[in-house]
């Protein structure tokens, strides 16, 4: 379902739920089960100066508003009405060529985005980003994203903490499972915000081209995103599990593929019509409930997969367990 030349749905008291991702959930999950990182969050906690980080916005970047960047300004306050967020976090645009985002805070996020961003994309793939970045803000990302970068900037100076530097290099991986994991989260988020998957499938393609979408077919990159998933042997699927660790991001293609997977399968569609969770019933939610829908998210992807070492272990577990009930 694409609405290109209508206004967008308001999806009025919709919960993060709905867009979060189940892979975003289940790393979450599992970085909270982590032993130790109860005492890294409480520690780096009082140590992140949240009134710092906003003087440094203030200093080096242009906060949004309606006298600087109106334009950005008010397809942000149409992307938090459509996404029902009734106070967005502050806005700013930092100087980055590249096409980036940024949400971070521990009370109050910030989000930022690049110059680059601003002179690259049109109207509504600006507002894909900008819808991106708020999902980021409304699913609690900030804190984790703040807490991710102060590991990587202080573990030579955490090893007093009694994780110790093993464990502070556990939590780290963990968390970079969780913030690629996060950013599916995001896209579905930003996906809403414009309703319209291919402005969505545009951005990611920028992302991966460079920019220039004068010569990209988005069929042929979502081709690519197959391609990448199932072709090649063993060796690529060792590979791109190397790769994959020193990555703050899954790739383009793999974003845009699970982006199309959200759709074709119909959740997306039953959100624009009416049929999603609300903010007023997310007290109410079990956690073990959360924890059951990732591992049938993890299931259903092992099952549907068609990289070669998912294929080779599917064929493995049918020899071992030749009757098991699907």
């Amino acid at each position: 379902m694409t609405r290109p030349d209508r206004e967008p749905v308001i999806l009025r008291g919709i919960s993060s739920r709905a867009w979060e991702h189940p892979a975003d959930r289940g790393a979450l999950v599992a970085l909270r089960e982590l032993r130790g990182f109860d005492i890294v969050l409480r520690k780096l906690a009082s140590l992140v100066k949240e009134r710092q980080m906003r003087l440094d916005f203030l200093g080096s970047a242009i906060r949004v508003d309606r006298h600087q960047y109106a334009d950005v300004h008010r397809h942000y306050l149409q992307v938090a009405a459509v996404l029902d967020i009734p106070e967005p976090p502050e806005l700013y645009v930092h100087r980055n060529p590249d096409l980036a985002g940024v949400t971070m805070g521990i009370d109050k996020p910030i989000v930022s985005i690049s110059s680059g961003a601003v002179q690259m994309l049109d109207d509504q793939e600006l507002r894909f980003l900008l819808g991106h970045e708020l999902g980021h803000a409304a699913s609690g990302h900030a804190l984790y994203r703040t807490l991710f970068v102060w590991v990587l900037r202080l573990t030579s100076n955490l090893a007093w903490l009694p994780v110790g530097s093993v464990g502070l290099r556990v939590i780290l991986a963990a968390l970079s499972e969780w913030r690629r994991k996060s950013e599916l989260t995001a896209d579905r988020a930003g996906l809403l915000a414009v309703q319209n998957p291919n402005t969505a499938i545009r951005v990611l393609a920028r992302i991966a081209g460079g920019g220039d979408l004068s010569q990209i077919d988005i069929a042929a990159f979502l081709e690519q995103a197959k391609d990448y998933e199932s072709g090649g042997d063993l060796r690529d699927s060792l590979l791109k599990l190397a790769m994959l660790e020193n990555l703050s991001h899954d790739v383009p293609v793999e974003r845009a593929a699970a982006l199309q997977h959200w759709v074709s399968e119909g959740e997306y569609r039953d959100i624009l019509g009416g049929d999603y969770p609300r903010r007023d019933d997310d007290d109410n939610v079990s956690i073990t409930d959360e924890a059951k829908a990732a591992a049938r998210h993890y299931r259903d992807a092992f099952n549907r997969s068609g990289d070669p070492l998912v294929d080779t272990l599917r064929r493995f577990r049918d020899k071992v367990t030749p009757n098991r009930s699907e």
